[in-house]
């Protein structure tokens, strides 16, 4: 049977939600929560997850765009503030990215899960889906090979028979294009993906009215991803539709609604790959040959 993962991102992205998303999961309307682990507030609010039901799996939302990075990073972030997205796709269309600041950044987001968690990430992910762009790929998924090869990566396109029963068919088929290519790399590292992808909107329309329409067409291991929260912050451009989301998600029966769509919720979701067992003895080793390969086509 397939199975819904309904996935919250943007924990830490503030206080506010942060214990948004963890009520929704301690009330079984999310099974997936993805964590910005940059952010000033990380350390203190991951010691909110402790209290979520055990089948919720946690992920990490890997930031590339619009916040302060962990590391330096001149090339990418001159002002101490990361680029917005639309010039890092630019830049990653060219092949024109600073990739050893990139993979230092992505490391050090990647450490500062484990040192908050005590273990590797269930799955991975990106802001604004940054983690699939063309050469941050590469050192993304060389890191998961090597720190968290159990874990699974999120896919951000889908079939476009799938993407014609859902809203926002304009969006999904940009993420589709910007990501395209990335289900197969990650196969060529045997790392898992999620098998149809679906959540996006406008964050302005009546969000009760768009969730069932997410959930057509998933098959396999369908994600959707939503943004919940609570509060408000300075430069939170869709502070209103997290408190609409957070709402609505509260008030629906999620789990009729994915057995209506033929799926389960809130089954975790299992890694898929038949072989998996491949741990490098030194990760940091591991990610500089995809930096050296990236770089190597950049120049090319």
């Amino acid at each position: 049977m397939s199975r819904l993962i309904l996935c919250a991102d943007d924990f830490a992205y503030s206080r506010g939600v942060s214990e948004t998303i963890v009520e929704l999961a301690k009330a079984g309307k999310l099974n997936a929560i993805s964590c910005m682990t940059g952010m000033p507030g990380w350390h203190e609010d991951s010691l909110l997850l402790r209290t979520v039901p055990p089948h919720v799996q946690i992920g990490l939302h890997l930031t590339l765009t619009g916040e302060r990075p962990l590391t330096a990073m001149p090339e990418l972030a001159p002002r101490g503030v990361l680029p917005d997205i639309n010039t890092l796709q630019r830049r990653a269309a060219r092949w024109n990215l600073p990739f050893g600041e990139i993979a230092d950044e992505i490391r050090a987001q990647f450490a500062a899960f484990v040192q908050a968690m005590g273990r590797a990430p269930d799955f991975v992910d990106g802001h604004q889906h940054a983690h699939a762009l063309p050469g941050i790929r590469e050192i993304v998924l060389a890191e998961v090979a090597c720190r968290a090869p159990q874990s699974w990566v999120r896919a951000c396109s889908d079939r476009f028979s799938s993407m014609v029963q859902r809203p926002f068919l304009g969006k999904a088929i940009g993420s589709s294009f910007h990501t395209r290519g990335f289900r197969r790399a990650a196969a060529a590292y045997g790392i898992a993906t999620n098998d149809s992808f679906g959540g996006h909107y406008d964050f302005a329309r009546d969000y009760a009215r768009l969730f069932h329409r997410f959930l057509r067409g998933g098959r396999g291991m369908h994600l959707v991803m939503c943004h919940p929260g609570a509060g408000t912050r300075a430069d939170d451009t869709i502070a209103g539709a997290r408190c609409r989301e957070a709402e609505t998600l509260i008030k629906l029966p999620i789990a009729d609604m994915a057995a209506r769509a033929g799926m389960a919720f809130p089954g975790r979701a299992e890694g898929r790959r038949e072989s998996v067992a491949r741990r490098s003895e030194g990760h940091f080793h591991c990610a500089a040959a995809h930096v050296a390969a990236a770089s190597g086509r950049a120049a090319g």
